[in-house]
């Protein structure tokens, strides 16, 4: 055993405890939001509110602290079994049967049933996002940037949490300008207010900074509220576009509500 090994084994080790101190964090903000909706559960009708954005991104920020911990979990066991002695000669290898399988399969249904109410319901509305167009997110080649434009989910797996999604209508700088499909996490995915029912409409007061899809286009971008259907009883928004100027002033768009969503935390573009 070589003192090389020895300091793979301890930087993983601090890796992993490094990742579970920012899980037990995430699992804090997840219990104050969790606190505040059962103690005033009407914030989430108030204008601005971001409660429940803030609630997805924590639990997507939880899910992929939980994988990182299991896939860091498993490389310290690998460099483990690397460095002790083997078992005596003719012993069989250890090899996965149907029934571990079962076992496997049963302990994730286990977990998702251990989920919190507000977690589950999330995931049964996530999975009824099949066939319908949402906001996605997929980080551009300049990796300082993320692009959202229109994609439609063709599934959505309960186990690993991700969404596959289409691009139908790739831009024309797209090779072959043929459909491209994606594998995203939750935590790429926006849905769009019902386009049927403006109930679903989020509430943005003027000023605030959303996430909408220009106009002739399938792709969003940031832009600031100027006026709000309720106050122009119509379904469309008035917004204002980041670097959209024309002669020196930002122009008005007009938007349906069914087009505009909250403005993730941390956005880049």
């Amino acid at each position: 055993m070589s003192s090389q090994d020895i300091a793979g084994i301890l930087e993983n080790s601090k890796e992993l405890d490094r990742l579970r101190k920012e899980l037990e964090d995430v699992i804090v903000e997840i219990n104050k939001i969790h606190k505040k909706l059962q103690t005033n559960p009407e914030v989430v009708e108030k204008p601005g509110d971001t409660s429940l954005t803030r609630l997805k991104i924590l639990y997507s920020q939880g899910k992929e602290l939980s994988e990182s911990e299991v896939n860091a979990s498993n490389a310290l066991v690998t460099q483990l079994d690397a460095l002790m002695p083997s078992g005596p000669t003719g012993q069989p290898r250890r090899r996965i049967d149907g029934s571990e399988q079962k076992r496997k399969k049963m302990k994730n249904d286990s977990d998702i049933s251990r989920l919190p109410p507000s977690m589950k319901s999330q995931l049964e509305a996530f999975a009824s996002l099949k066939g319908q167009q949402v906001a996605a997110r997929v980080t551009g080649e300049d990796a300082e940037k993320d692009e959202w434009f229109i994609v439609k989910v063709t599934h959505f797996d309960r186990e690993t949490k991700e969404f596959d999604v289409i691009d139908e209508e790739p831009g024309d700088d797209e090779e072959g300008s043929c459909q491209r499909t994606y594998k995203l996490s939750m935590s790429c995915i926006i849905p769009f207010p019902k386009q049927n029912d403006p109930s679903t409409a989020h509430e943005f007061p003027r000023g605030t900074h959303v996430l909408a899809v220009y106009p002739g286009t399938t792709a969003l971008y940031k832009a600031t509220v100027v006026n709000s259907p309720r106050k122009r009883k119509s379904d469309d928004y008035v917004l204002e576009f980041d670097d959209d100027e024309e002669d020196g002033a930002l122009p008005k768009r007009t938007v349906p509500f069914y087009n505009v969503v909250p403005l993730p935390d941390g956005h880049r573009q």
